[in-house]
């Protein structure tokens, strides 16, 4: 019969958990390095739902006393193959990457914040104000658009430094520039 333990019951877990955790940890380490640096860039969708997985596997390994090393590390293995798949035919394929990717989004353009975008974005004047202080940006006559990244970033795109328009070529892929 299971027994409710409240404070401790034993060293036996406590190690379980400080040697499973430890292999667990590192083999997981290692593995993102083999996997590369795209495991550990920016998030977009994918990535983040990857990431949250891994850690749920890392948390269940170290805590469930049923589930062993071998199946958390076939887990992390499992996780990164798709990630490594995803990202594979994201970059052969644009119709793959408009599945998994979203547009860029065009929040701000040639002195004009663009209200219906920043809702459907759920941003707000005075957070993409503050995202243009943090650029150390003086002054909104300085900046030629405000997009929001696939990943959730925020980019200043700045005017040339003779206040010319920036390149359109930058601003290519990004939804609301017609």
């Amino acid at each position: 019969m299971n027994q409710i333990v409240f404070f401790y019951s034993g060293s036996e877990p406590l190690i379980r958990i400080v040697v499973v955790g430890s292999l667990a940890y590192f083999s997981l380490v290692l593995l993102l390095r083999i996997s590369g640096k795209r495991s550990l860039a920016q998030l977009n969708a994918f990535d983040f739902v990857v990431t949250v997985a891994i850690g749920s596997t890392l948390g269940r390994l170290i805590t469930a006393k049923g589930t062993s090393l071998a199946e958390g590390i076939t887990a992390f293995l499992t996780l990164l193959l798709l990630q490594y798949l995803v990202s594979w035919f994201t970059v052969r394929s644009s119709t793959f990457e408009d599945l998994v990717t979203a547009d860029p989004s065009l929040l701000y353009f040639r002195g004009q914040f663009l209200p219906t975008a920043m809702r459907a974005q759920r941003v707000t004047q005075s957070q993409l104000l503050a995202v243009v202080r943090q650029h150390q940006v003086v002054s909104l006559s300085a900046v030629e658009a405000i997009v929001m990244e696939s990943a959730g970033t925020i980019a200043i795109i700045p005017k040339a430094a003779d206040g010319t328009p920036a390149n359109a070529a930058v601003l290519d892929n990004v939804r609301g520039v017609s």
